[in-house]
C-alpha cells in the first residue's frame, strides 16, 4: 500500500502557473503507476492524467492536454503535475492517486488527501 502526500496547491489568477507534488510512502512505489484526479465542487472526481511506473507513457484528459504535464521522480518517490495556462474551471480538489494500469483509471484505488486549486482573478 502506498501512502501519498499533495502539496502545491493555491489561488493563482486566470492564466498563471502551479506545480503540484506528491510525495509516497511505501515499498510499491517505483512500479505502481501514478496519476492525478480532481473534484470540483458539485461535480464528481475526474481523470486529469496518469503516468507509468517508468515514466515512460503518460495520459491526459482532453481539457488539460497542452497545459498539463505529469512526470516523477522513482529517486525521490514523488509525482508532480505541472500545471501552465489555468483557467477557473481548472478549480478543483486535486488528487494523488496510485494504481496497477495507467490507462486504466478505473485501476487507480489509493489516494491522498487532496490539495486545493483555486483560479481566481
Amino acid at each position: 500500500q502506498v501512502q501519498l502526500v499533495e502539496s502545491g496547491g493555491g489561488l493563482v489568477q486566470p492564466g498563471g502557473s502551479l506545480r503540484l507534488s506528491c510525495a509516497a510512502s511505501g515499498r510499491t512505489f517505483s512500479w505502481s503507476a501514478m496519476g492525478w484526479f480532481r473534484q470540483a465542487p458539485g461535480k464528481e472526481r475526474e481523470f486529469v492524467s496518469t503516468i507509468t511506473w517508468d515514466g515512460g507513457t503518460t495520459y491526459y484528459a482532453d481539457s488539460v492536454k497542452g497545459r498539463f504535464t505529469i512526470s516523477r521522480d522513482n529517486a525521490k518517490n514523488t509525482v508532480f503535475l505541472q500545471m501552465n495556462h489555468l483557467n477557473p474551471e481548472d478549480t478543483a480538489v486535486y488528487y494523488c492517486a496510485s494504481g496497477k494500469v495507467a490507462a486504466v483509471p478505473s485501476s487507480f484505488s489509493s489516494w491522498g488527501q487532496g490539495t486545493q486549486v483555486t483560479v481566481s482573478s
